[in-house]
């Protein structure tokens, strides 16, 4: 922390305080937890009772817009959130689009909706031959997330596939936790002609993420649903191509800077994928030099000034 700041930790019990707020209690307020506080900013959808102003972030209302992508826990958030906004919370959102989502579903005026955009994390300079190792070749497809249904990797494994059968050498590496539901990723690759290509790493800690994005050829992200979308912009920051889908804030995050195509559109993603895995392809360098540029907007100086804006005005 830095100098100057005191930190407090206490244990609170969680699940016995949230079922509370949930059913509608104003207590246990926080504070019984902090003591006095100016604001309180909860960061991931569930904002507590309180004395002071409370800010609760929303990264994305994938439990409205596909509660079947959701666990049961998840579909909890809207009465939570709602509850939140009833006791006065400022709603803060990655983008413009959750935040628009927040104003269509909820019964909140406009100027308690406030879109910030996060930085994004620095990416460990990797080494391209630990990359290539870990991927079993040297050209290869990355995509970086949770394996969850959001995330639409069956997609991508068909897509994939229709490269894969003139392009011999082109190997897909999946790198990201198990989520929930991925029997249905296991599948498609079992139904895949190149499943011997497919190399699925599980969780990898920031330096293999480091190599794999500096060996990778194409970054895929054809996601369902994004609120704000960090691994494609990580890849940028490496600089490799993206290919990624036009749904939820992608468009907005990435612009031009990626070939965005329809999440579903199994052929038009088979042939972004066959172009920029491709060294010769003359629109390759043209898109790393507008990823690298577009990275240059999400500065974790500038999220903060804006968060502590908000905090003086809610003060």
């Amino acid at each position: 922390m830095p100098a100057g700041v005191r930190t407090a930790t206490r244990p609170l019990p969680a699940r016995v305080v949230r079922e509370l707020w949930d059913r509608g209690a104003s207590r246990p307020r926080i504070e019984n937890w902090t003591g006095p506080v100016d604001v309180v900013h909860a960061t991931n959808f569930v904002a507590p009772p309180a004395r002071a102003p409370v800010v609760v972030t929303v990264h994305d209302v994938t439990f409205i817009r596909f509660p079947e992508l959701c666990t049961p826990d998840t579909l909890r958030y809207p009465r939570l959130l709602e509850r939140a906004i009833q006791r006065g919370a400022v709603v803060h959102t990655p983008s413009e689009f959750v935040a628009d989502e927040i104003r269509e579903f909820f019964s909140i005026p406009p100027d308690r909706v406030v879109p910030i955009h996060p930085g994004i994390p620095d990416v460990i300079t990797g080494d391209r031959v630990a990359g290539a190792r870990a991927a079993g070749g040297d050209r290869y497809v990355l995509a970086l997330g949770t394996i969850e249904p959001r995330k639409n990797l069956p997609t991508l494994i068909e897509a994939f596939d229709r490269v894969a059968r003139h392009d011999e050498d082109l190997r897909l590496v999946l790198a990201g936790p198990p989520g929930w539901d991925t029997e249905r990723v296991a599948a498609a690759i079992g139904r895949a002609r190149a499943a011997d290509r497919i190399v699925a790493l599980g969780f990898v800690a920031d330096q293999r993420r480091g190599d794999l994005l500096a060996g990778a050829a194409v970054f895929a992200y054809p996601s369902l649903y994004e609120g704000f979308g960090f691994p494609p912009l990580e890849a940028m920051r490496a600089g490799v191509p993206v290919v990624a889908s036009t749904a939820g804030s992608l468009p907005e995050i990435l612009g031009d800077a990626a070939h965005l195509i329809a999440p579903t559109d199994v052929e038009a993603l088979a042939a972004a994928i066959k172009d920029y895995a491709n060294p010769d392809h003359p629109a390759r360098a043209d898109a790393i030099a507008r990823g690298l540029e577009r990275v240059g907007r999400y500065r974790w100086e500038h999220t903060a000034a804006c968060l502590v804006d908000l905090y003086r005005s809610l003060m």
